[in-house]
Formats: structure tokens, sequence, C-alpha cells
């Protein structure tokens, strides 16, 4: 096993993401947090009607991505599991017996391809992401989570809820902007990120939020100001990757599961 990838290093206030210069292990890096990734969102029950995916840029061919393969439960994700998926929509690594999930690299290739700081990107239909985004509105600073996004978030307002071409991800690309958070209409949420673990990290934040701006409807929003000091204090740059510590060893306390 590579990495220490059987077990989870110690949480701790100094702890950062980890650096790794081998693109051979920083592949297996990134699949394996891809892998606990649909895990994670597994065990919140999301992904269970076969709708959302998780993407990883490899590191040795940089306009391909991970996904994992169509058909699979995302709690069954493994880092062996997961299909390579080229510029032209084909699997060229991983299983593809059952085909490309075609929505994943409609709306996935175009965002890697406009966004070259982008490692990941998530998106899944959420009990409270999904409603939230039928206001099509965008989220206010209405609690402390809130704050670390209000700055960096966008909305898409495009009514193509099945994106079937990838002029439409190229839409969301565009709308998704260089923020982190993308908020479809009629749809639900979409996060990007530095690495898988931030981009779901961030996800489950936003989706935290919405679930806030669902159940207090008329809540007051804080003073721009007031807001932004917490965004300061909350909004690192690994906030994400923070996040996903949390959630991994919360609802997949075994990360070798994923290397199996």
């Amino acid at each position: 096993m590579m990495q220490g990838l059987d077990s989870y290093p110690p949480i701790t206030y100094e702890a950062n993401p980890p650096k790794v210069a081998d693109l051979d292990q920083l592949r297996q890096q990134r699949k394996w947090e891809t892998a606990i990734g649909y895990r994670i969102f597994a065990a919140m029950r999301w992904g269970q009607l076969g709708d959302g995916h998780i993407s990883a840029r490899d590191p040795l061919h940089t306009d391909h991505f991970w996904i994992l393969g169509y058909g699979i439960p995302f709690a069954e994700a493994t880092v062996d599991n997961l299909t390579l998926v080229g510029p032209d929509g084909r699997g060229v690594a991983g299983p593809t017996d059952n085909g490309i999930n075609s929505a994943a690299y409609h709306i996935h290739w175009p965002i890697h391809t406009a966004r070259s700081d982008l490692i990941s990107a998530a998106h899944v239909h959420t009990p409270y992401g999904t409603p939230w985004a039928a206001n099509a509105e965008p989220f206010r600073a209405i609690s402390q989570e809130a704050c670390a996004l209000v700055f960096d978030q966008s909305m898409y307002h495009g009514d193509d809820l099945e994106v079937v071409s990838t002029a439409g991800g190229a839409r969301i690309a565009a709308a998704l902007g260089d923020n982190n958070v993308c908020i479809l209409s009629h749809h639900g949420l979409l996060s990007g990120g530095t690495s898988p673990a931030q981009a779901v990290g961030i996800f489950v934040l936003a989706e935290r939020v919405a679930e806030v701006h669902v159940k207090a409807p008329a809540a007051q929003a804080i003073s721009e100001e007031a807001a932004k000091e917490v965004a300061v204090s909350l909004h690192a740059g690994d906030l994400g990757w923070r996040l996903f510590q949390w959630l991994a060893r919360d609802l997949v306390p075994d990360p070798a599961v994923v290397l199996t």
C-alpha cells in the first residue's frame, strides 16, 4: 500500500494537504481521495438514484479525469473501479464495460478544461441543495458556515437540466468562473477544489449551508463586514480538505476499504 493510504494521519491544527511529487503516487492519492469521497456521499445517502459524480484530474494525462465506473454504487467505490476518461469521452483505463457516465463527461470535462487550477469537481443531487437551487438564488450570510461560501459562489441560470453535451458543461464552467461553488438553477450544487478531498469537503459544506437556507427562509443576514471577517477566519485555502478529514474518519473509518 502506497503512502500510508491504509490509515488516516492525525488531525492537528498544523495538518496540511499532502505534497506528493511523484506523479504515479499523486495519481494514487487522487484516486484514493475520490473513492473515499464517493463513499462519504453514499454514507450520507446521496447518489442512490445513480445521480452525481466526483472527478479527479489525472496528473500524468492532465486532459483526462477519473470518475467512478458507470453502474457501480457509490458505497462500492475503490481505486480500482474508477474509470479514466479521455477528452473524447471514452474510457481508456479502469472499468468500461457499462460505458461512461455521459453527464459526468459533459459537465466535468469542460470544467477541467476551463479551470487548470481545479483538480476535482463534485456534483450530486441532495436533500437541501436541490430544493434551494429551485429558488435560483445565491446563498446569503445567514450562518457561520455560509460566510465561508458567500464570497466564493456563482449561479448558473440555464434550464438545461439534462446536460447532454459539452457545450452545456461549458456554460456551467463559464458560470462557475473562478469560484469553488456554483448553484445550478433548479438542479443542485456543484463544487470544485484543488484536490478531490477539497471538492468533497466544500460540497458537503455547501449542502449544510443550503439546509439552513431551506429551514430558515426568513433568516436575517449578517452584515457584509461581519461576513467577511468570518470568511477570512474560515475560508483558508485548505478548508475543504480539513472538512474532508473529519467526514472521512466518521463515515469511512477504514480507508483501506477503497484499496481492496
